[in-house]
């Protein structure tokens, strides 16, 4: 399975989920099953095998307390670096370009730099590759906080970390350093749309 439709798996498996996710787990591990390198078909057969055995409802809970109720593994690639600063907001215009640029209308429900979504531009477009290659440090962030926190996400991350190349000196440094996300500033977003957590918490 080519880079791009790995990145579209693990889209899918990153955004809340659903009664679909569930009914197609049979679909999602045959398509896993051809994923390379190894590390990523691994990493994604765990994750599925815990989805397959887990209730729908735990891992809903799960998803909520893992995603959204921890600063630290937050699906917001800018929030590691800039939190909810003013330098967030510079960062994120070079999402909304590259999505310009490249024809792609992401949803307006989301923030540009929304790991799902990012990942789906991954899947579509060369451009979306770079953008994605270019937050390698944060997507290593976000993959070392779900692994402290020992959440099964952590190998969905990890799956797409092992399609991307390995991190240089300067981003493992920034990694390294990293102590968490700058504290929120007065008047500004939190590092979920205010309708996300009130309207998008249905229920699987």
């Amino acid at each position: 399975m080519s880079d791009t439709a790995a990145c579209k798996l693990a889209s899918v498996l990153l955004q809340y989920p659903t009664t679909a996710l569930f009914d197609g787990l049979g679909e999602l591990e045959a398509f896993a099953a051809s994923t390379s390198p190894r590390q990523a078909r691994d990493a994604f057969a765990r994750f599925l095998a815990w989805l397959r055995a887990t209730p729908p409802a735990d891992v809903a809970q799960h998803y909520v307390q893992t995603f959204d109720l921890r600063r630290r593994s937050a699906l917001y690639l800018t929030y590691y670096r800039y939190g909810d600063t003013r330098k967030r907001g510079l960062a994120m215009v070079a999402f909304k370009t590259a999505y310009r640029d490249a024809g792609f209308s992401p949803g307006e429900a989301e923030l540009p730099d929304y790991l799902p979504m990012v990942l789906e531009f991954a899947a579509l477009t060369s451009r979306g590759q770079r953008l994605l290659r270019s937050r390698r440090a944060d997507l290593e962030l976000l993959r070392r906080a779900l692994a402290q926190a020992e959440s099964p996400y952590e190998d969905v991350v990890a799956a797409v970390c092992a399609q991307l190349p390995r991190l240089s000196r300067g981003e493992l440094g920034q990694v390294l350093a990293w102590t968490g996300p700058p504290r929120e500033e007065v008047g500004l977003e939190p590092f979920a749309p205010p309708d996300y957590l009130a309207g998008h918490r249905a229920g699987p």
